[in-house]
């Protein structure tokens, strides 16, 4: 496990700031303390929102558990179904108290498996990712404040959970026509590098990430992973730089939070402190299977200037740790499927550059610029085509059409 950036943050600058008198500060600390106080309001608004979940979660879990033992006990049996709901006499108080409980959870799409997850995600959330006293970083051994220090870690990275990036490398590269789980989308090799935790990444591990990929034959690298702060922005900028200058193409995932990422920070971020930017960059939101106006998966982080375009990322069935598959859902999920048709073109064009890849994929979406969806993060509706800067989503058969035409290719 690892903590947040915002505990790092606020546990950096409260052992600066937290017995302050701001009255009494240097002009030069004014700056510093005030940051201290913003990053201090947001910590202590997801220390709350964590709490109020985690006690609401264990509450229903705690009446959803008895409800379920009452159930199979009334019925005789494990599996309890619908009808056997509904054919409960409303006389029965207790009964029926048990299967409004019971069919609340139906209703929400939820198992007691996805409340006992989330309760643990929760609790893990209090006891590691929000604890300023947690730190695990000397385990890994380097001098972390060394940014650009290179080769450390440890290379047995099989972890306790490789889900996510499992999941997500199935969706690119998964073997094709095997007659097994899922095809991927490209027949690529994939070079892995576990440079995040449970938790926030840091920028540091980040960063090198970016620049071992570039330094080692890597032509595409997805990022499906951000957060909401970047203390070390330099060092990832200067990566970024690395692998641009080379001619790496990078996809970035916009991020599960419903907000609006033009205004509200999204890291890694193409733009550079500097405020230039990478040029083979394409940062992908993610749509659902659901018609308009829930098209738009209602976690999608959005931007008319910061997101490129989108790609399905709702239920989307992948690889998993144990050689099973799974479904999930993400902008982590979207992003890969827009690196698998980068990669397919480069697989089959070897001649087309990084930047011909992303002008196609932009060129060769389908667009639904006034199609009416909901934003995220609220009730209105929108046109599609403001939530993106093509307003389109990833089209591998229109991309691989255009790149035939590009590359003078007509078979």
């Amino acid at each position: 496990y690892d903590t947040y950036e915002v505990t790092r943050l606020y546990a950096e600058l409260s052992r600066r700031f937290a017995d302050a008198d701001p009255e009494q500060l240097p002009p030069s600390e004014r700056e510093a303390f005030a940051r201290y106080q913003d990053i201090e309001a947001a910590y202590r608004r997801r220390v709350e929102e964590a709490e109020q979940n985690y006690r609401g979660i264990a509450s229903f879990l705690g009446a959803f558990s008895e409800a379920s033992r009452r159930l199979r006990e009334h019925f005789g049996k494990d599996d309890i179904t619908f009808d056997d709901l509904m054919a409960i006499d409303d006389s029965e108080e207790a009964l029926v108290q048990a299967r409004d409980i019971y069919l609340f959870l139906l209703q929400m799409g939820a198992t007691e498996d996805d409340l006992v997850q989330a309760e643990e995600h929760l609790r893990i959330d209090l006891q590691y990712r929000l604890n300023p006293d947690f730190d695990p970083r000397p385990i890994v051994g380097d001098d972390y404040d060394d940014l650009f220090e290179r080769f450390y870690g440890n290379n047995d990275v099989t972890g306790p959970d490789a889900e996510h990036g499992t999941h997500v490398a199935g969706i690119i590269a998964a073997e094709r026509d095997n007659g097994v789980g899922i095809d991927g989308i490209a027949p690529v090799q994939v070079m892995i590098l576990r440079a995040v935790p449970d938790g926030d990444e840091r920028d540091k591990d980040v960063a090198n990430a970016i620049r071992y990929a570039a330094d080692n034959g890597a032509h595409i690298i997805n990022m499906s992973f951000g957060k909401a702060y970047s203390p070390q922005k330099e060092a990832v900028d200067a990566a970024v730089r690395y692998a641009d200058a080379r001619g790496v193409l990078m996809v970035h995932a916009a991020g599960n939070d419903a907000a609006n990422v033009d205004s509200t920070a999204n890291y890694p971020m193409k733009t550079y402190l500097d405020g230039g930017a990478a040029a083979h960059w394409l940062t992908v939101g993610a749509v659902s299977w659901e018609p308009p106006p829930e098209f738009v998966a209602s976690f999608s982080n959005f931007g008319a200037a910061s997101v490129d375009l989108f790609a399905p990322g709702v239920d989307i069935y992948s690889t998993l740790p144990g050689s099973t598959y799974g479904a999930r859902n993400g902008t982590s999920m979207a992003a890969p499927v827009v690196s698998g048709v980068a990669a397919l073109l480069m697989a089959y064009f070897p001649d087309l550059t990084a930047t011909q890849v992303k002008d196609i994929l932009l060129r060769s979406v389908t667009a639904y610029p006034d199609r009416e969806v909901v934003r995220p993060g609220s009730d209105r509706l929108v046109p599609f085509g403001s939530l993106s800067a093509t307003g389109g989503v990833v089209n591998a058969y229109r991309a691989v059409e255009l790149a035939q035409t590009l590359s003078g290719r007509g078979d």
